[in-house]
């Protein structure tokens, strides 16, 4: 009897034991640079996360041998994400929720809400300071907000949202990219309610500051940047809805579009623009010159497969650091999310030489 006992609790020591916590690594005869030798590298692929395992961890081979291998949850079809504090949380339009990974705990969860606060086609969201998180649900047609622990706090949109498609915080207001619409709303997050839509309704097609298929929004420095699917550009508008300026055209040449969808801006506010007809993302400087692009249709780790998302990030840098060659100084992360393909979720370095 003791003998069992011993092998028992043998058993379950041994049961959560696992290996390879917290994604794979590549070694130094396959790092993926961009643009590759003999330029100087700006962009460093570092690893990418697709399944519950690459979080939490294989079995260990005796245990697997015990109980069998450990298939993991998977990341479906993502579209938008952001990270916060450790966090990632991904908008998978296959599974009608999110994916929430925490970073420092290393878990993986579904989030898939019912009741009001259900879920049917989440494309993009965003996370406040204070940790409420705001949801585009196109099927729902409705921006639906979440507090810190996740409990249903609100609904907006309706009647004046007819195809949300992503959402933005920015000086305690709403900003919502309506692709049906062709317009961005925005909302009061003092009290949620509607403000203003631009541009007018009446906006002539051939304008500048017309709309055709707005998909992603950002916004930085009193600048709105939106992604126009429809007329291949990047348009950038003042607070007020004013037109400044685009990036970009029509075409298969460098700082072209075919497909621009998901946009993002640094600290230098460069801009980052995902291209789903190229698979690439392309990086202009602030004054809309083209600096380089990273990515590619899918061959391996570091090429993209029908991506969508793009997001920078400043705060999370320790969980990725050791993926970094040790030639390179990491500046920031840059994650695309990618809806086929291996590579769910690619993770990127901006790095410079040290």
């Amino acid at each position: 009897m003791r003998l069992i006992n011993k092998l028992s609790f043998l058993t379950i020591c041994l049961a959560v034991v696992i290996v390879n916590p917290l994604f794979a690594q590549l070694d130094d005869d396959n790092i993926v640079v961009f643009p590759g030798p003999p330029d100087t590298a700006r962009i460093q692929y570092l690893t990418s996360i697709s399944n519950s395992v690459d979080i939490t961890g294989k079995r260990s081979g005796f245990i697997e041998w015990i109980l069998g291998a450990d298939e993991g949850r998977p990341i479906v079809k993502p579209y938008g994400l952001r990270i916060h504090k450790g966090k990632l949380y991904i908008c998978d339009s296959m599974l009608g929720g999110l994916v929430i990974i925490d970073l420092e705990k290393k878990s993986f969860n579904y989030f898939q809400p019912g009741g009001l606060g259900q879920l049917k086609k989440p494309l993009n969201c965003f996370v406040a300071p204070n940790g409420y998180l705001y949801v585009a649900d196109a099927a729902r047609q409705e921006i639906v907000i979440f507090d810190q622990q996740l409990k249903f706090v609100k609904s907006i949109g309706r009647p004046m949202i007819t195809r949300p498609t992503d959402v933005v915080l920015y000086k305690d207001n709403i900003w919502v990219c309506d692709i049906k619409k062709q317009q961005v709303h925005i909302f009061s997050n003092k009290d949620f309610k509607y403000i203003r839509s631009f541009p007018d309704v009446g906006t002539n097609p051939e304008a500048d500051n017309f709309l055709n298929q707005p998909t992603n929004i950002s916004i930085k420095n009193d600048k709105i940047y939106v992604s126009d699917f429809g007329a291949f550009k990047i348009k950038v508008f003042s607070l007020r809805g004013e037109y400044l300026s685009s990036i970009g055209s029509y075409g298969r040449g460098t700082g072209q579009f075919v497909r621009p969808k998901g946009i993002a801006l640094d600290k230098e506010s460069r801009l980052y623009v995902v291209d789903a007809g190229f698979e690439n993302v392309q990086m202009f400087d602030s004054q809309g010159k083209l600096l380089l692009f990273f990515g590619g249709s899918y061959e391996g780790h570091g090429n993209m497969w029908l991506p969508a998302k793009v997001i920078v990030d400043y705060d999370n840098l320790k969980y990725f650091q050791q993926y970094v060659h040790p030639t390179f100084k990491l500046k920031h992360l840059i994650f695309v999310t990618n809806q086929y393909g291996p590579d769910k979720i690619s993770v990127y370095g901006f790095v410079e030489p040290k």
